[in-house]
C-alpha cells in the first residue's frame, strides 16, 4: 500500500501556503500527500504580549509534539519560529529556498511622520526585535502590541488609530496581501532565518527524510546555520531582540548581527565575511564578541524585566 505523507501545518492561511507549497514539491516527485492543520498555542492566545508568553517555540511546539506521537510526519515552519535546540527524536530534514527577508512598513497615510521628530507615532508589532530597533531609530514613537495571523494584523491596523504596522514582507507577499502603502524597512535587520520555510521529521524516519532531501536548498541552509548559530551562542528567542542576516554573493558569505536592548538605547553589532566554504563557528564567533562588547549585561537585564 502506498504511503501517504502526512504533514502537519498551523491553520493560519500563510502556514498553509508554506505547507501546500510542501505538499506541492512532494507531489511533483511523486509522493502522496495530505495535510493535517493543527492548532498552536501562539495562534490560541492573541491577547498576551509574545515576551510575557516566554515560551520557546510557541508556535511550533505542537506540531512537534503531533510529530512525536506519529499523528503527522512532516512538520512546515516559518523557520525564524524554531527554537534552536529541537526536541530529541526530531531534525530540520529540509531548508527550502529563501524568500523574501526584510521586514516592511504598512502605513495609513503617508510616511511623512518618519521625518517629523515633532510628531509621536503609534506602530503595531508585536516583535520585541522590531520594537528595539524601531525605538533606537525612533525614540519618541509609541509602540502597541499587534498579535494574530498576517490578515488579523491587517484588520486590526485597519480598526487602530494608529500611523502603521511592521510586518515580514515574506509574510504579506507569499499569500499576495501587501497592500501598495507599504515600504521595505532596509535599515532593519531581520530576525535569524526569516523569509526561510523548514521541514521537519522524525529523526528515524528514513522514508521522509529521503523524501524531504530534494527539497533542501544548501545555501539557505549555510546562511541560516550561520543566523541560527548566532542566536544559539546569544541564548536567544522570541524575547530577545536579536537579529542577523547572512548571504552569499561571489562565493563570500557576509554576515551582520545586532543584539538590542529592550528600548533601543544600547545596541551592539557585528560584521563577518569569509568564503562560503569556510564558515565553521563564524556564528558563535560573532555572537562571542557581541557579548564581549556589553551584550552579556544587556542579556541579564532583558532576563530581570521578564521574570
Amino acid at each position: 500500500m502506498e504511503k501517504i505523507i502526512r504533514i502537519g501545518t498551523r491553520d493560519s492561511q500563510l502556514a498553509m501556503w508554506q505547507a501546500t507549497l510542501v505538499r506541492d514539491l512532494l507531489t511533483a516527485n511523486g509522493h502522496t500527500v495530505e495535510l493535517v492543520p493543527i492548532k498552536s498555542e501562539g495562534d490560541i492566545d492573541l491577547v498576551t504580549p509574545l515576551y510575557e508568553i516566554g515560551v520557546q517555540g510557541i508556535f511550533t511546539k505542537s506540531l512537534d509534539l503531533a510529530l512525536l506521537n506519529d499523528r503527522i510526519d512532516v512538520a512546515v515552519h516559518s523557520f525564524k519560529d524554531v527554537p534552536t535546540q529541537l526536541p530529541q527524536g526530531l531534525l530540520n530534514a529540509a531548508v527550502l529556498e529563501r524568500g523574501p527577508v526584510k521586514d516592511l512598513l504598512v502605513y495609513k497615510q503617508d510616511t511623512a511622520f518618519l521625518d517629523d521628530p515633532a510628531y509621536t507615532a503609534h506602530i503595531g508589532t508585536s516583535s520585541i526585535r522590531r520594537k528595539a530597533q524601531w525605538l533606537r531609530r525612533y525614540p519618541h514613537h509609541q509602540l502597541h502590541n499587534l498579535r494574530g495571523n498576517v490578515i488579523k494584523r491587517l484588520e486590526k491596523l485597519a480598526a487602530e488609530n494608529w500611523d502603521a504596522a511592521i510586518f515580514a514582507a515574506a509574510g504579506l507577499e507569499r499569500i499576495n496581501v501587501r497592500p501598495a502603502n507599504s515600504v521595505i524597512l532596509d535599515w532593519m535587520l531581520p530576525a535569524p532565518a526569516q523569509g526561510a520555510i523548514v521541514a521537519a521529521c522524525r529523526e528515524n524516519d528514513a522514508f521522509i527524510r529521503e523524501a524531504l532531501a530534494p527539497l533542501h536548498h544548501a545555501e539557505t541552509a549555510l546562511c541560516t546555520g550561520v543566523e541560527r548559530e548566532f542566536l544559539r551562542t546569544l541564548l536567544g528567542g522570541c524575547t530577545t531582540p536579536i537579529s542577523a542576516y547572512a548571504y552569499i554573493r561571489d562565493g563570500q558569505l557576509h554576515f551582520e548581527g545586532n543584539l538590542c536592548s529592550l528600548n533601543g538605547d544600547a545596541s551592539f553589532t557585528v560584521t563577518r565575511q569569509s568564503a562560503a566554504g569556510n564558515t565553521a563557528g563564524m556564528g558563535k564567533d560573532a555572537a562571542e564578541e557581541v557579548l564581549a562588547q556589553g551584550g552579556r549585561e544587556v542579556i541579564e537585564v532583558i532576563r530581570n524585566v521578564q521574570h
